[in-house]
């Protein structure tokens, strides 16, 4: 990978994008492992100053929700200060974004603590900023950049913070050759977005005539194009729930300018520590619960959220406790789910005679789940699954075979 100031182009600008940190949080579903979980998160965030500084980006741009809350111990900010303070040691300039966690209410924790003297850069400087409602945007000169980021005093904005971002560069005197932005706020999605506290639309991107829109609120990484401005969520740097398997990620954003073309090249990083993997099983081939622990257990890794899922069609003596498999893994996995997708089978062979009470009861169930299957319809299906299982359980018991329910 290129790093620094190398010879991309005549006219180029390296940045890291991060977000979505969400430092502090309770995590209060983990239990004890809440406090270790707050420590993956800082060890992330720690982890994408260490990037920017190995690639010798030229910016640091954190698009809000750095905080969970705008109530913290001053330890944790002076954490995140000692960070920043690394990053102007480097020459690397931050922009911070307040979010909607931390948003810069009254009582907002950018009031209450000036991160820019923390870090140890002066009024003078522009080592380190951290963007409010008197300041939309910032001129950078060193980079050749200017970045807009409109911030409210509330949660929820009262209108798009694009709204009045729109870059003229035939403008007199010329704007910076690097046009930023930073929001913090949602993508609008019809009937998904609405209740967000703050949204955009991909023809308002489109409109700004920005090189780069940084983007946080959604925790997984993804990008897009809107017009000539390309745009992307960093997503958060650890998974701030361990169902967000699109977490994990910071950007190296590369804007280039040669031969009057200028493009946008938009880099996934890895600095989480949580990996995630999904595994399906086939019952069929499962020859009992410690069978099944055994294969999980192989897997072992306490970096690892790992989802499994029982298929196909179940033995009538495969007898599996899910949540007894979930609670003897547990110390194995930052968190295991498994879960009991597979089918209980159709009688094979010869039934007994209808006259018989075995008979008799394959018959009648079997009727019914037959006409359960041949309807699509989800309280169908529901039904059919659990008739399944009474099939499965009535031929133990008539078999005797003994039965745990």
């Amino acid at each position: 990978m290129t790093t620094g100031q190398e010879a991309i182009g005549d006219r180029m600008l390296r940045l890291l994008h991060t977000a979505d940190v969400h430092l502090g949080a309770r995590h209060a579903d983990l239990g004890e492992a809440a406090t270790a979980q707050r420590e993956r998160q800082f060890a992330a965030f720690k982890a994408s100053v260490d990037l920017a500084i190995e690639q010798k980006v030229d910016l640091f741009i954190i698009a809000g929700d750095l905080f969970d809350s705008n109530t913290q111990p001053r330890r944790s900010v002076e954490r995140v200060a000692a960070e920043l303070q690394r990053l102007a040691g480097a020459k690397i300039r931050s922009v911070l974004v307040p979010g909607t966690h931390d948003c810069y209410e009254h009582s907002s924790i950018y009031r209450a603590y000036d991160l820019k003297a923390m870090a140890g850069s002066t009024p003078d400087d522009d080592l380190v900023t951290v963007m409010t409602p008197d300041r939309p945007s910032i001129d950078l000169p060193a980079l050749d950049a200017t970045v807009h980021a409109v911030v409210f005093p509330s949660k929820r904005a009262p209108y798009s913070p694009l709204r009045d971002v729109h870059v003229d560069r035939a403008a007199e005197p010329r704007p910076a050759t690097w046009q930023i932005g930073v929001v913090h706020g949602a993508l609008a999605i019809p009937d998904r977005t609405d209740r967000d506290e703050v949204v955009v639309t991909k023809e308002e991107i489109a409109a700004t005539g920005l090189d780069y829109l940084a983007l946080g609120h959604w925790h997984s990484a993804q990008k897009g194009k809107a017009g000539t401005t390309t745009y992307a969520y960093s997503g958060a740097p650890e998974p701030v729930a361990v169902d967000q398997d699109g977490a994990g990620k910071a950007l190296l954003v590369t804007l280039d300018e040669a031969a009057g073309k200028r493009t946008v090249m938009v880099e996934e990083e890895p600095v989480g520590r949580t990996t995630f993997e999904r595994v399906d099983l086939d019952a069929a081939r499962l020859k009992g619960q410690p069978d099944l622990l055994a294969r999980l257990q192989a897997k072992a890794n306490p970096d690892l959220v790992l989802e499994v899922r029982l298929t196909g069609v179940r033995p009538d003596d495969l007898d599996v406790d899910t949540s007894e498999v979930e609670d003897q893994l547990k110390g194995s996995f930052l968190r295991v789910r498994v879960r009991d997708q597979s089918m209980p089978a159709l009688s094979e062979g010869a039934i007994p005679s209808a006259d018989t009470i075995t008979g008799a009861f394959i018959r009648n169930v079997e009727g019914r789940i037959a006409e359960l299957e041949a309807d699509p319809s989800d309280a169908s299906t529901l039904e059919a699954a659990e008739l399944r299982d009474v099939l499965r359980l009535g031929r133990l018991l008539l078999n005797g075979h003994e039965v745990s329910l």
